[in-house]
């Protein structure tokens, strides 16, 4: 390798690291929710960056290591206070509050050495895809760190890929490595069911065997939280006694409504600093209302919301694009034009005839003729 050659490699290694570091710092909510600065998604990016985990010790200029400081733990009235302000998840907010109380007294139980009740942190989340499970998730992390359940408040996001390897005896291994990320906060496993053998060959079990162990082992400083479709994840729940007997608390992530999705986009507008010209909100509401009917599990709630608003503003943007010129009015601005061409319909075409209105004209017609 010439010296050109290697100067260009030491470039693209520049480029990826900051590419990586860039779509981590966007990687947060879709609502807005602050994440913990400890998050990480377990996958195999995750697993070969070179970033430590929050008190791994890292080395000095001596040559020493030392432990990375930890920032001070939230206040429960301000977790409780964010949890208030998500968009809809009105029966999510009162069994998080239930627990929250519930992990409080427990922890001033153990505080006055009293006797205490077995009591599970572990859950079960089920809904559709987009309905805020991982959002709720990365918040339980937080609080049980703020109630000093747990010693970090990190959450680590895996899923089959992240735990399953394809040979023997390497399972075992790829789904440790996860658990010791997630020692101190949570692991939480999404579409968990698919850790369910699919054949004689499968690792999956080894996987489930190994979470279990470590529930058990590291029962003081870890919360194992799985989530899926409703029947699928009743299944995998009772398809192992270790499963029953550890997961007992469900949370059920209903849909959002059309009036909360229509929220979402304007919280979305908000953050983004967008503003909704005359009439736009009104055919948002219907492009949101179509999509959801025709896509139904697909549109995805939260994600197919978020995937709307992409769309108009790529339209927004075509718009801006054919023009002359353009102020930071403009450039706020969403017209009832870009959502219906982001509806497939021409800008040019003339507004739809509410039904009411057609059947009166039509008659009108009629009785004139």
């Amino acid at each position: 390798m010439d010296k050109k050659d290697e100067i260009i490699l030491r470039q693209l290694d520049v480029i990826r690291s900051m590419s990586e570091s860039s779509l981590n710092r966007m990687n947060e909510d879709f609502w807005g929710a602050p994440k913990s600065p400890f998050d990480t998604k377990g996958s195999d990016a995750a697993k070969t960056d070179n970033k430590q985990p929050p008190t791994a010790t890292s080395g000095g200029d001596g040559g020493e290591k030392k432990e990375e400081e930890l920032p001070p733990p939230e206040k429960i009235e301000d977790l409780k206070a964010e949890l208030d302000s998500y968009i809809g998840l009105a029966e999510i907010k009162k069994e998080v509050n239930n627990l929250i109380n519930m992990a409080t007294v427990f922890k001033r139980r153990q505080e006055a050495e009293l006797p205490t009740t077995d009591f599970s942190l572990h859950m079960v989340f089920t809904g559709n895809p987009g309905t805020g499970k991982t959002m709720i998730a990365r918040l339980m992390a937080r609080i049980y760190r703020s109630l000093g359940i747990l010693s970090k408040g990190q959450l680590v996001e895996v899923d089959r890929s992240g735990l399953v390897a394809g040979y023997v005896g390497q399972t075992a291994i790829k789904t440790q490595q996860q658990i010791q990320k997630a020692l101190g906060g949570v692991l939480f496993i999404d579409e968990a069911y698919a850790l369910n053998g699919r054949s004689e060959n499968d690792f999956g079990q080894e996987a489930i065997d190994t979470i279990l162990k470590a529930m058990e082992d590291h029962r003081d400083d870890l919360v194992v939280i799985v989530a899926g479709y409703d029947e699928l994840m009743d299944k995998f729940i009772h398809s192992n006694p270790g499963l029953e007997s550890r997961f007992n608390r469900y949370l059920h992530f209903d849909d959002y409504t059309t009036d909360e999705m229509v929220d979402i986009f304007k919280l979305q507008c908000k953050k983004g600093s967008y503003q909704l010209a005359e009439g736009a909100e009104e055919e948002i509401r219907e492009f949101i209302d179509e999509a959801n009917d025709a896509g139904g599990i697909t549109f995805g709630n939260a994600r197919g919301v978020r995937n709307i608003f992409e769309q108009i503003l790529t339209e927004q943007a075509n718009r801006l694009a054919a023009m002359d010129d353009f102020t930071k009015d403009d450039l706020m601005t969403i017209k009832q034009d870009d959502v219906w061409h982001a509806r497939g319909m021409d800008y040019d075409a003339p507004m739809p005839v509410p039904a009411e209105n057609g059947a009166e004209k039509g008659a009108a017609e009629k009785a004139e003729s």
